[in-house]
């Protein structure tokens, strides 16, 4: 049926990811419309379903290419449903012509969409889409695969922080404004600090198909410090935006909740016997973390 056929491919996009999409358009809103005195909810709105469309491009392509490569085939230890992607091609639900076509039909639909954003503000935003889809692509395509590389991690924090915060505020103010940049850098951080957890269960599947992450890298106890140093360097980043008058600085309130209940949790891990157990509720502690504080940010900004 028509039904089960449409929930399969909204399945494959990982819809509980998708709020990778909204909080940092979000914030880059919030910044502009502060700096514009209003809010323009069409181009927000536009904004918000291009970077969706793209995004969950980005998680189809991913799961194509990890296919193509072996690691999800291979994948035993993966933590359903954060890690190890969708499963949409390993349990037969739809194949890789399949995966590749809803793809395709999502990236156009983004850049559609960016064309119309272009058309009401300006060409500039173009730029920065393509940069946006560049890195999304790239992240898992051969033969660039960042993630391979071990800047995968960096390319998220980019085309996840920086590019659709810098982007939105300047489609609610027309300005380009290095305040943008300093608040997108938290956004990035926190949503590489999801990418960097959820490495950690699928390191023998990614080590042994060649898909060298920084947590293949640096192996688990190194790459929950660089975990912890994204989200204390977010804190950090916070508390500089508050000495420059951008926040006020109940914005480090909740970050600083959420890493104290993460330490917490990774505290009560056996490290190499207790650690997998504690991993799911740290995944949902790091989701819960980008998500919750990007709306307390965006909210302590459009208060301000």
């Amino acid at each position: 049926p028509p039904s089960d056929r449409l929930g399969l491919h909204l399945a494959a996009t990982r819809p509980a990811f998708l709020t990778a999409s909204l909080v940092p358009i979000l914030v880059g809103s919030a910044w502009g419309a502060r700096q514009g005195a209003q809010i323009d909810l069409l181009n927000f709105s536009i904004a918000l379903l291009a970077m969706a469309c793209i995004h969950a491009a980005v998680n189809v392509f991913n799961d194509v290419f990890d296919d193509l490569n072996g690691t999800d085939r291979i994948n035993s230890e993966r933590i359903s449903p954060f890690t190890g992607g969708s499963r949409m091609i390993q349990n037969g639900d739809l194949n890789l012509r399949q995966m590749f076509g809803w793809g395709v039909t999502l990236t156009l639909t983004g850049m559609a969409l960016g064309l119309v954003l272009a058309v009401r503000a300006g060409w500039p935003i173009i730029g920065l889409g393509l940069a946006g889809l560049a890195l999304g692509f790239a992240y898992s395509a051969p033969p660039i695969a960042l993630a391979s590389r071990g800047v995968g991690e960096l390319a998220v924090g980019l085309g996840f922080g920086a590019l659709p915060v810098i982007g939105a505020a300047w489609l609610q103010s027309a300005i380009w404004d290095p305040a943008a940049l300093l608040l997108s850098l938290p956004v990035g951080l926190w949503i590489a600090a999801v990418l960097i957890v959820n490495e950690i269960p699928d390191i023998t599947a990614d080590a042994a198909s060649g898909k060298r992450t920084l947590a293949v890298r640096l192996g688990p106890e190194l790459t929950l410090a660089l975990y912890f140093l994204c989200l204390c360097l977010a804190i950090i980043l916070l508390f500089v935006a508050g000495d420059l008058g951008f926040i006020r600085h109940t914005a480090v309130v909740l970050p600083l909740g959420f890493l104290g209940l993460i330490a917490a949790a990774l505290l009560a891990a056996d490290r190499a016997t207790r650690l997998r157990d504690q991993l799911p509720r740290v995944i949902r502690l790091t989701l819960g973390n980008h998500l919750l504080s990007g709306f307390w940010l965006t909210g302590v900004i459009a208060l301000a």
